[in-house]
């Protein structure tokens, strides 16, 4: 009788389920005593928060790829791959669940420190779980995986929507052809994505994937919105990540804007016409935005001036528009004081980067991630219509801003799927072609292993991403859900990225060889957009909170 894998990975995910409970009373006793999560013992416990975070993140994780699964079985698609894929992922973080999940390159959290050792035996006792560890991740179905994969065989990636898998067939095509021919170019000469390739991005839709289609947008989800994203990143994360910053003005805007404010510029937005740019970051906040302190002050005609330093502001040369987090009232220190503005530039040139009076800007050299350059900005004076108070609100700037962090980290997510799949046919083309003891690479099992590997975990963190995004279209609060898939994709992508220049030896630390690039680009994605452990944070005591409520 046919192993019938899918159901035992139902039943996997459900044990699991069980076994987190216990870390989440582990972790609620330890950061909750009172009933209520203790915000200076979560940081004193960072490191059981953030355990009890990966440990959900990875059952969440066994979860999304079971039910892909599951759909995969349904529509009568689910091949050998896709078993193997199953069998490999749920292999290899059951195991984890057991002894250790890698928080980092040098830090993994071990059932132990939550005094959860008989939990953890127990878990990794029961029958679906041992027969997943003992036959899941093997030499021999990893072997199997990696021969598959090299023969061109895929793990499904079915959608069950028409306009989604359409969208993914030409995004793909699109980057197929514009994009990954161009890209290693592009960054070696640390250039700018070319305006006619912004031009063609914008006709297909990239920059009003999520703009309702009254203001000219497609109207679409945040599912579509990481369909568009995964597949442009995997050509170049610079790709994937120009509709980054027009998401986050859209969002802002469509949720918060004014009518007018809506009316005017949403639809250029949408067709590419006004390029938005995020710049909230300032020197000496990171992720402290309740720190922020560059300032605008409100002039006699009702018009703002705006002061003070902001950095690693993504394409702000080319830029039109900016959404300026800054502090409105000083007198009201942290989130209160803080409003967003909305303030036009001219764009600017090679020769002429920063054209506009009050606005000076130095260009932040990077290793990788360079499309769209990062700059230090400096504001003396700048001017901001009356209409560019967002919303028309004072003190509303953190409140604005936060309602767009579960779409941007889903796009993150979205994004590092694509450097890990960028990842992934990089070193598998070359494991294919490259001999060595008369030998291809796929044939040696360490290669295999790895090939095996990335393609599991790169299906999962997916199939998690793709979760919080159908949380997100179905109007539902996700700020967990898009930061876990945030957390594992951006750590899926970088070990993609290490593992594909190991397969490449020496080559791959040539600049010449394009993994050198996915490398440097992989290493981002744990930073922005909410750092890892910031993201481990939120995770840790959200989850901790939810369950002292149930």
């Amino acid at each position: 009788m046919t192993m019938d894998w899918v159901s035992l990975a139902e039943e996997a995910a459900q044990v699991a389920r069980a076994y987190s409970a216990a870390v989440a009373d582990k972790t609620a006793s330890v950061i909750a005593p009172s009933g209520r999560v203790d915000a200076a013992l979560a940081e004193r416990e960072q490191r059981l928060t953030h355990g009890f975070a990966w440990i959900a993140t990875t059952i969440e994780a066994l979860e999304a790829t079971a039910e892909w699964a599951k759909s995969a079985q349904s529509a009568g698609a689910f091949q050998t791959v896709d078993e193997l894929v199953l069998r490999i992922g749920f292999g290899e973080y059951c195991a984890q669940l057991a002894s250790g999940i890698v928080m980092s390159a040098n830090e993994v959290i071990r059932p132990c420190e939550f005094a959860l050792e008989d939990a953890a035996l127990a878990f990794a006792a029961d029958p679906a779980i041992a027969q997943l560890i003992a036959q899941g991740s093997t030499v021999e179905t990893r072997a199997e995986l990696t021969g598959r994969l090299s023969q061109g065989e895929r793990p499904y990636e079915g959608l069950g929507d028409e306009t989604l898998d359409m969208i993914r067939t030409q995004f793909r095509a699109f980057t197929a052809d514009r994009i990954t021919p161009h890209a290693h170019a592009w960054h070696l000469a640390d250039d700018l994505i070319p305006l006619e390739v912004i031009d063609e991005m914008a006709e297909l839709g990239v920059f009003g994937v999520c703009i309702a289609e009254e203001y000219g947008g497609l109207g679409l989800g945040k599912l579509a919105m990481s369909l568009v994203s995964e597949e442009l990143s995997r050509g170049w994360i610079c790709a994937g990540s120009l509709g980054t910053r027009s998401e986050i003005a859209g969002e802002l805007i469509g949720e918060n804007g004014t009518d007018s404010q809506k009316a005017e510029l949403l639809p250029k937005i949408a067709d590419g016409s006004i390029l938005p740019t995020a710049v909230f970051t300032e020197p000496d906040t990171g992720s402290d935005l309740a720190s922020v302190r560059t300032r605008a002050a409100q002039q006699a005609d009702g018009s703002w001036r705006i002061h003070g330093a902001k950095t690693w502001i993504t394409h702000a040369a080319r830029a039109d528009l900016m959404t300026v987090l800054c502090r409105t009232n000083p007198d009201e220190p942290g989130y209160g004081g803080l409003s967003m503005l909305l303030a036009h530039k001219a764009r600017g040139t090679d020769a002429e980067p920063f054209p506009d009076t009050g606005l000076d800007g130095s260009e932040i050299e990077v290793l990788g991630y360079r499309g769209m350059k990062e700059y230090a900005l400096g504001f003396d004076d700048f001017p901001v219509a009356e209409t560019g108070l967002l919303g028309g609100a004072e003190g509303q700037g953190f409140k604005q801003l936060m309602r767009t962090f579960e779409g941007a980290r889903i796009q993150t997510a979205a994004r590092a799927i694509g450097v890990a799949w960028n990842a992934f046919d990089l070193a598998l083309g070359y494991a294919l072609e490259r001999k060595q003891f008369g030998k291809n690479l796929t044939a040696f099992p360490r290669v295999s292993d790895k090939l095996a590997m990335m393609a599991a975990e790169t299906v999962m963190a997916r199939e998690l991403t793709y979760a919080a995004a159908r949380h997100k279209d179905q109007g539902e609060r996700c700020d967990i859900e898009a930061g876990m898939a945030k957390l594992l994709a951006a750590r899926v992508a970088w070990a993609n990225a290490d593992n594909a220049l190991q397969v490449h030896g020496g080559n791959g630390y040539a600049l010449e060889y394009p993994i050198s690039r996915v490398l440097c680009d992989a290493r981002i994605l744990n930073i922005f957009e909410g750092a890892g452990e910031i993201q481990a944070h939120v995770i840790g005591r959200g989850l901790t909170a939810a369950h002292i409520k149930a």
